[in-house]
């Protein structure tokens, strides 16, 4: 036997995949599909990291999997390579992104195949390749034609380092995702998408999927759908009623008649429309100053500091009880959510409470129900409280009296019902150079026209530089031969939208590209998606679950609405993996000298290793800490395996020694790759490997239905194991999955205990289906029993069926 030699083995059989194109999925099978997708890479310098194999190779043993099983798998790959910091390092090194994303998209190729992955390289799409960034184009213009793009001046989220606008999703507890720098707010003229228009299908579609449960609420949550009313609080400007209000939207009227005072938004028009009557104008430009230097996450956590500042000249009317309170300012209200300002009911919601004591406003208890002063805390239950102070709805339950308020309101004409999101319209703009050109013209006499559909793409232009201007625009506002152009309209001169598209474009229909990645003539034909359409499970990490996620089904369902795609959403299951940290349990990073190089690992220990320990480390769904230990513990695994060919003999049958333990293994391998539990199918097949060696024998059809098992996760040894067995064909091409027999599942025999008199005695091997007769013949026959029963007389017997045989006995 020959020594196990991975650097070899995965080689040869890369080469072998790679020639023979056996992971191709057709248009023309006559098989069932199955489409498997993992979240396609950035191809960063670094390169791959152990992080990436996790969810891959989970995938990729779900798609081994389904070839086995008779499937028409695509299994794609691909590569998400517009973003800051290929940009930033262009400008760091003054080289063009387009050379940098070639050379590392070129390196990651290398490392994925070096893992043995089953991707279909034949459909492999790059967001940066402008035959693909054509259809991205294309959407959005369809997206405009529509009235589904818009521009608008808007206070977004600023990255003071990179100079870029940044979505809300883009901003992690107050600070730029990708480089930490704490964000600033800046009013730009921005694209926008009005992905709120779909808020309610987005949220109710979900019960069309199967997502994992965190990953539901996460959609859920984001979206923020919630039932109340709108209210109109008359404004007081010194001392006179002009006549204009402060509209609130609040999901408990109900309280309505405990509001004590308003809190609007630094930035509520108001301000400037009532500017000359706001006597301390000073001081609110001053808080506005330091609130525009805050981020939303910032303003909006719950246990920051209660600051702001009380309007002098401005009030407004309670429109319950006609009391007039005071207006303040405050960073805590956004301008992005709701309407900008609240009424603030500070005996019932935490946040009014602290403020009010800051502040020294009164505090009106409306809901009964607390046991304890309602100045030292507030208390709110809507399910038992009680209305008090609150005249026609004095005491109402709280589910009774939100109705009668909502009518209430709609009858005097003061609010309506009204269904609010916390989900904003996304901003869509990027003062950047790599990334998609917006493919719109602004005409003096038309406005805002899409290139016409058959000049796209429209092509990036090389620039001196990479960096944003010093306004803050993109360095294609540099480039006059792009800027100056025609309206496709009217022929007059007009000029080029000069920011790019998100990095979030590209990736929002990449799924859909895969199906028909060489069409030029629409981005994914009928055919294509007849063959594959929707994607039938789809892996990624948890950081995506949100944004990425709800972008993706967004542009789907409008693509849908349109005609271009066939189903309503883009997924049918989507789960998540959690993260491989460090030895000491901390994320891996260069700066904490804790990064694993998967490279390093395939060269020592080979990629079958990588792959095992990888999927046996612990809970897929879960983080789990990188040991050295377990990864020799894979390799020492794979190494018995190995040796098991020296076990061999002739047999086409399973022995009975292990024929239950076979079929077990087969029902649990089978229904745990399924189910994410990669982790204890690997240890079942550590079960059987050792039960086989304890036996010293494997018959060939016992070897081939564990090489088989054991293919989706070590590919490469189990090929190579099958060869050297000289087996017909390839696992890959040629093998077939395995089924387990319902009825071998559990051992015929068990060893049934034998009390006499009370006192355990032994055990018999014994029929599970044998009968009480039979029982105690049994016990008769049996050395170690039958001495008990010498010179003695039966007198009564207890048999629990595959439980316990109980005799009691006298002696004659």
């Amino acid at each position: 036997m020959k020594a196990y030699n991975p650097a070899e083995i995965e080689k040869k059989w890369q080469a072998f995949w790679r020639e023979s194109n056996c992971f191709h999925a057709t248009l023309d099978s006559d098989k069932p599909k199955y489409y498997a997708l993992v979240e396609f890479p950035y191809p960063s310098g670094q390169g791959l990291h152990v992080g990436h194999p996790r969810p891959y190779t989970a995938l990729d043993i779900v798609a081994r999997k389904r070839r086995l099983e008779g499937y028409n798998v695509l299994f794609p790959m691909g590569f998400d390579a517009f973003g800051l910091p290929t940009e930033n390092y262009a400008i760091q090194h003054k080289i063009h992104p387009a050379a940098v994303t070639e050379k590392n998209i070129a390196h990651f190729r290398e490392q994925l195949e070096a893992i043995g992955f089953s991707f279909d390289w034949d459909r492999v799409v790059n967001t940066t390749d402008p035959e693909y960034y054509r259809w991205t184009q294309w959407i959005f213009i369809q997206l405009f034609k529509h009235g589904l793009a818009y521009k608008k001046e808007v206070s977004i989220n600023w990255c003071p380092h990179d100079l870029v606008g940044l979505s809300n999703e883009e901003v992690i507890d107050g600070k730029c995702e990708r480089c930490g720098t704490p964000v600033v707010h800046k009013v730009k003229n921005q694209w926008m998408l009005a992905i709120t228009k779909y808020a309610d299908r987005l949220l109710d579609d979900l019960e069309l999927v199967d997502y994992s449960p965190r990953i539901k609420q996460q959609q859920i949550n984001w979206i923020g759908r919630s039932h109340g009313a709108e209210a109109d609080f008359a404004l007081v400007v010194q001392g006179e009623k002009p006549g204009d209000a402060l509209r609130v939207y609040t999901t408990r009227p109900d309280t309505m008649f405990g509001v004590t005072y308003m809190v609007i938004a630094p930035e509520h028009p108001i301000l400037e429309k009532y500017a000359d009557a706001i006597r301390n104008l000073d001081a609110v430009h001053d808080y506005q100053q330091k609130a525009m230097m805050k981020s939303d996450f910032e303003r909006g956590e719950l246990d920051k500091e209660k600051t702001g500042v009380k309007l002098d000249g401005i009030s407004a009317i309670n429109p319950a009880n006609g009391d007039e309170i005071p207006v303040f300012v405050s960073d805590y209200v956004l301008m992005s959510y709701g309407t900008g300002a609240i009424m603030a009911v500070p005996a019932h919601d935490a946040r009014d409470w602290e403020f009010a004591k800051v502040f020294d406003m009164p505090i009106i208890e409306v809901v009964s129900g607390a046991d304890r002063p309602v100045d030292e805390a507030p208390f709110v239950d809507v399910a038992t409280g009680t209305l008090v102070n609150s005249g026609f709805l004095n005491g109402l339950s709280v589910s009774e009296a939100i109705p009668k308020m909502t009518s209430w309101l709609e009858a005097q004409g003061l609010g309506s019902a009204k269904t609010n999101y916390k989900l904003r319209d996304w901003v869509f703009s990027r003062q950047r150079y790599w990334g998609e050109p917006i493919p719109m013209i602004y005409c003096e006499d038309h406005g805002w026209v899409p290139v016409p559909e058959d000049q796209l793409p429209l092509l990036l232009p090389d620039v001196p530089n990479y960096q944003p201007t010093a306004t803050g625009e993109s360095p294609l506002a540099d480039i006059d031969s792009f800027v100056n152009t025609t309206c496709p309209i009217c022929g007059k001169p007009a000029r080029r939208e000069t920011d790019t598209m998100p990095q979030w474009a590209g990736s929002s229909w990449y799924y859909l590209r895969y199906m028909d990645p060489h069409n030029t003539e629409e981005p994914v034909s009928k055919k294509a998606q007849e063959t594959f359409a929707p994607v039938d499970w789809y892996n990624g990490g948890m950081e995506h679950t949100t944004l990425h996620l709800l972008y993706s089904r967004f542009w789907h369902k409008f693509l849908y609405d349109i005609g271009v795609v066939t189903t309503k959403e883009p997924y049918l299951k989507r789960t998540s993996h959690g993260m491989i940290m460090g030895d000491n349990g901390e994320k891996m990073s260069k700066s904490r000298g804790n990064v694993v190089n998967p490279d390093e690992i395939v060269r020592e220990y080979g990629a079958d290793t990588l792959r095992t320990y990888e999927m046996f480390i612990g809970d897929f769904e879960k983080s789990a800490n990188w040991t050295d230990s377990g990864v020799m513990g894979s390799r020492k695994f794979l190494e018995r395996v190995w040796k098991m060919q020296e076990l061999l003999i002739d047999g086409d049958t399973l022995l009975p020694e292990t024929e239950v333990l076979f079929h077990q293994t087969i029902q649990k391998v089978s229904d745990d790759f399924e189910h994410l539990k990669y982790n204890t199918a690997i240890a079942q097949l550590m079960t059987l490997s050792n039960a086989l060696r304890t036996r010293g024998s494997v018959t060939h059809r016992e070897w081939q239905i564990y090489l088989i098992l054991l293919n989706p996760v070590a590919p490469h040894m189990t090929e190579e194991l099958w060869e050297l067995a000289g087996f017909d064909g390839h696992i890959a091409t040629d093998a077939s999955w395995p089924t387990f027999d319902a009825e071998k599942l559990v051992e015929d025999q068990i060893d049934l205990p034998v009390q006499i008199n009370g006192k355990m005695r032994g055990q018999v091997p014994f029929s599970r289906t044998g009968d009480q007769d039979a029982a105690v013949q049994a016990a008769k026959e049996h050395p170690a029993i039958a001495r008990y029963l010498e010179g003695a007389e039966i007198v009564k017997v207890i048999f629990v069926p595959e439980k316990i045989l109980n005799l009691v006995i006298k002696q004659k």
